[in-house]
């Protein structure tokens, strides 16, 4: 799974002319599924897109906090074509998981992502839906997140036990 994370001052996503989601400062994430991607996958990408540290603290001292230590808002679109290979000119997307697959994955790292923060501040656009998106970049920083490439540093809430 593959995650794109610009951090913005604000972003939307329309269909057919009609806003369908919006978000003030926060993250979008762009997110591509690939056809050999699992839940674990959509763990690792959840507990980046909440811990990975793209803001300044209160000293203005850099990549100090994340968004979910700022409270801040997320909205996730899905993009198949993040999984492209080129064929001379052609884009190739046989290595993006298939519509039906995707969307219930894609589906589970929301649900992971409101499971582990605050649920309203999680946004997202129309799943398979061609959409217009529009963002203000903040910076602009913007970090490519590989499933493909996981550490095990950094633990979701709902994973931590209690004894």
């Amino acid at each position: 799974m593959k995650a794109i994370l610009q951090r913005v001052l604000n972003a939307k996503v329309a269909v057919d002319g009609i806003e369908a989601s919006s978000i003030q400062k926060g993250v979008l994430v762009f997110v591509g599924i690939s056809v050999s991607d699992t839940e674990d996958d959509a763990e690792y990408i959840a507990r980046k897109i909440l811990n990975v540290r793209l803001f300044e603290d209160e000293n203005q001292k850099r990549w100090a906090k994340s968004t979910s230590d700022l409270n801040l808002e997320i909205m996730c679109v899905s993009q198949f074509t993040l999984y492209h290979k080129l064929k001379g000119n052609k884009p190739d997307f046989h290595q993006a998981m298939g519509s039906k697959d995707s969307k219930v994955l894609y589906g589970r790292l929301l649900s992971i992502l409101q499971t582990n923060y605050n649920p309203s501040l999680i946004k997202d656009g129309v799943f398979g839906a061609h959409m217009c998106v529009m963002l203000e970049n903040d910076g602009p920083v913007t970090l490519e997140i590989d499933s493909n490439h996981k550490s095990s540093t950094n633990i979701l809430p709902s994973q931590v036990k209690v004894e």
